[in-house]
């Protein structure tokens, strides 16, 4: 059975997704916590096969228009992958889905939310820092910050299914500020796919993820990123981004105190 409720949450975070790239993990997660009441564990597995599915589409689009850079997909799940392994690993030997990992995924959510916030907030002063330098990494240098940037991602979004929107596309600005804005998002979307498949498969294999909250969630929100992708370029970023690192903070408090 579809959910009413829950497609309708798909279908917003979905739009949001969309229209600025962000909010899969950043905002989907803490609705479920927060607002309908799902075990933190359950709501980050539900949230990264959600997350999986949703950028699958969008990743089908920038592939399509040619805005993936996939070499630097390859670098950051080289990196990211075998540190989802590993945070697997650690809550399962923590005891997922205990009342410690709970906690523990409550925290690292609203931490890793704040990072979101900064990073959303900050954005267009770092795009600018990152044009105006000179300074252009070499391939070797780039390829080896490329993978570190991809294991902490992999940590980040397996524990608190946070961090591979915003704060991806942040570093990767910094890393590659000759790539166009389009390629730095379709190269980040595309990483997410297999970077929420694996961790969210994984949360599966321990009992967390929720499968017709899931069969509710991806009804609202394919139909959302679809809408979103099509009026992006009629909402402004400059309205968007300031709002959506808002909620973020605040969510972020809500979660830490």
């Amino acid at each position: 059975m579809i959910s009413p409720l829950y497609a309708l949450s798909g279908l917003g975070v979905g739009m949001l997704v969309g229209i600025t790239g962000v909010g899969g993990g950043s905002l989907m997660t803490p609705i479920l916590v927060l607002l309908f009441g799902i075990h933190p564990v359950t709501a980050v597995g539900t949230d990264l096969l959600y997350a999986a599915a949703t950028k699958s589409v969008g990743t089908l689009v920038h592939g399509v228009s040619g805005t993936v850079a996939w070499r630097v997909v390859g670098l950051l799940a080289a990196g990211s992958l075998p540190a989802t392994l590993l945070s697997l690993k650690l809550l399962v030997d923590l005891g997922a889905p205990s009342d410690s990992v709970s906690h523990l995924i409550a925290t690292a959510l609203g931490v890793v939310l704040l990072l979101t916030a900064a990073s959303l907030i900050f954005r267009r002063q770092i795009m600018a820092w990152a044009l105006a330098r000179a300074y252009q990494p070499s391939r070797r240098t780039a390829s080896l910050l490329t993978i570190a940037t991809g294991f902490v991602l992999g940590i980040l979004v397996s524990v608190s299914s946070v961090g591979a929107g915003a704060i991806g596309v942040t570093v990767l600005i910094m890393l590659y500020p000759a790539l166009p804005t389009a390629r730095i998002v379709g190269t980040d979307i595309a990483h997410a796919v297999p970077l929420t498949l694996v961790a969210g498969l994984g949360h599966w294999l321990i009992g967390s993820v929720n499968w017709p909250l899931f069969t509710s969630l991806v009804a609202g929100s394919i139909p959302g990123v679809i809408i979103g992708s099509l009026i992006a370029s009629r909402v402004s970023e400059r309205f968007m981004q300031p709002v959506l690192a808002a909620v973020l903070l605040i969510v972020a408090i809500k979660l830490l105190t």
